[in-house]
């Protein structure tokens, strides 16, 4: 057998003993393996959820190989369509082990869909004929038949997390982009959840990493010193297959042994470009109490300065428990949104990046108190172009109302007016409809921006007291047109003038 060349493969753990980092997670997915083991768990389908490199994959692949079963795996670079995921997981999942021993008892086959936040669309399923005729290849003209892009994938997946007999495993980075950005992510959700156990993967401690390295070090044969380990543990952000690669790298210039100075070399010559997850960086991003790490952080955030001052703004008011710690946030995230403007003016202005160094301040510096339990930041509704309350018809209502551009009307008049609208003790209340009305919004927009779900009777009881307002501003606003206009004369006085103050027919008196 040839000698395995990525590392990250060829060291990728073989069993449990060799795992580092996340005991708890790992914990939790051998209860439920012993419960698979036994019988058929309530929840037969878990998510791993948390950053790339963390080893998610690598949990469930040792784990599965200490109990002596098989995995079939579908990853981000096979097709995803229904089609595809019928073929290579529902199949095996709802009959007896694909590779199943009559001596050994009890045995399993694991199903492990990696990076399933990739599969796009919405629920929608295709039709069985379909997904048949796709699985063959053709129809019965022998025409070619495959199904697009990820056509019904996510529809498929629930369909096998809801009759699978074997263990699924799904993994993803970020949980969002399973359940969708849209205003249907709730739905997608409350769909999934009934057959999955949650389990979120952080980020591997320094101690993990440096364990790791060493293995990786020895088992390759190399030598090395504890500052050279110490050095490429520190400029790594907790992520197990970069590490791994750091150290292929070192290796194939290696002089005999890894020391520090190869170590810094390498990370001055070539930083790596490392990101956060919008959710895990806020998160850390809000416990930070240090100024310059902060800074630090908002650099690393998968978000351009424009969007980090929209989401430091929206959970600053929920998350910051002190009012006084919300008012200096936003001077300061007010000076942000002043720089981000001057990059249209001024080229030799550095304001694109003076505003991402503010927005990330505003998220940290002002809170006097340190967060102790878990921080649930949240998507800024303002920012869902698709969410119930950013309809076009909103959008529209408002461009032709003032003449801005539907960019403009979405980005920078919704949310003052959902501030407004929305029940705040401050601010909004959506029982006081004149704005609205005046405006041209229907009961179910006023509502919507009002962030009210339509389904609820509150929410329905306000929609009829707001059209019965509507009904009489209309029916006021047309009594006030249907009027007829009554023109009064004012009686003509003629002045008195002089014989000399007359003057002639056709004459012009210019003094």
């Amino acid at each position: 057998m040839p000698e395995v060349s990525d590392w990250t493969e060829r060291h990728r753990p073989t069993s449990e003993r060799h795992l580092e980092g996340n005991e708890v997670q790992r914990r939790k997915i051998r209860a439920w393996l012993d419960d698979w083991q036994n019988g058929t768990p309530k929840k037969k389908a878990i998510l791993l959820a948390g950053p790339p490199g963390v080893g998610k994959t690598s949990v469930a692949r040792a784990i599965a190989q200490d109990l002596g079963w098989n995995v079939i795996e579908l990853n981000a670079s096979d097709a995803r369509n229904a089609a595809a995921i019928r073929k290579a997981a529902t199949q095996g999942s709802t009959h007896r082990s694909l590779f199943h021993d009559p001596s050994a008892k009890k045995q399993r086959t694991l199903i492990l869909l990696d990076e399933v936040d990739h599969i796009s669309g919405g629920l929608r399923a295709v039709s069985q004929d379909r997904i048949d005729k796709a699985m063959q290849g053709a129809d019965e003209s022998g025409r070619e038949v495959k199904l697009h892009g990820d056509s019904g994938g996510k529809a498929e997946l629930l369909h096998l997390l809801a009759n699978t007999k074997q263990p699924v495993i799904l993994a993803c980075n970020e949980i969002m982009g399973l359940w969708g950005k849209g205003s249907t992510w709730r739905n997608t959700r409350d769909r999934f959840k009934p057959h999955l156990e949650i389990i979120t993967f952080e980020r591997a401690s320094n101690e993990a990493l440096r364990r790791i390295a060493k293995r990786v070090l020895r088992e390759e044969n190399l030598d090395f010193d504890d500052a050279a380990v110490s050095a490429l543990v520190t400029s790594n952000p907790g992520d197990l297959r970069a590490l791994v690669r750091d150290l292929q790298v070192l290796a194939s210039t290696a002089q005999g042994s890894i020391t520090k100075a190869m170590v810094v070399a390498q990370a001055e010559s070539g930083r790596r470009d490392t990101t956060l997850e919008v959710f895990p960086g806020l998160d850390a991003l809000y416990r930070e109490t240090d100024a310059q790490k902060a800074v630090e952080l908002g650099r690393l955030i998968d978000k351009p300065p424009s969007e980090l001052i929209n989401w430091v703004h929206w959970n600053n008011a929920s998350l910051f428990p002190e009012k006084i710690s919300i008012k200096r946030a936003n001077h300061s995230l007010a000076l942000a949104a002043q720089m981000l403007m001057g990059q249209y003016q001024n080229t030799a202005h550095r304001s694109w990046y003076w505003s991402g160094q503010l927005a990330s301040l505003s998220a940290s510096v002002p809170n006097k108190v340190p967060f102790r339990d878990r921080i649930y930041s949240s998507y800024p509704a303002f920012l869902r172009r698709q969410a119930s309350w950013v309809r076009p018809a909103i959008v529209n209502r408002l461009t032709e109302f003032s003449g801005a551009s539907k960019a403009a009307a979405r980005d920078e008049m919704m949310p003052l007016l959902a501030a407004m609208i929305k029940d705040s003790p401050n601010i909004g209340d959506s029982t006081e409809f004149s704005l609205s009305i005046r405006l041209g919004f229907s009961g179910e927009e006023h509502a919507s921006m009002a962030g009210l779900p339509l389904s609820r009777r509150s929410t329905k009881d306000l929609i009829e007291a707001y059209n019965e307002e509507l009904a009489a501003y209309m029916a006021a606003q047309e009594t006030l047109q249907s009027a007829p206009i009554e023109i009064i004369e004012e009686p003509v006085v003629e002045d008195e003038k002089s014989d000399e103050d007359s003057s002639p027919s056709g004459q012009m008196k210019l003094f």
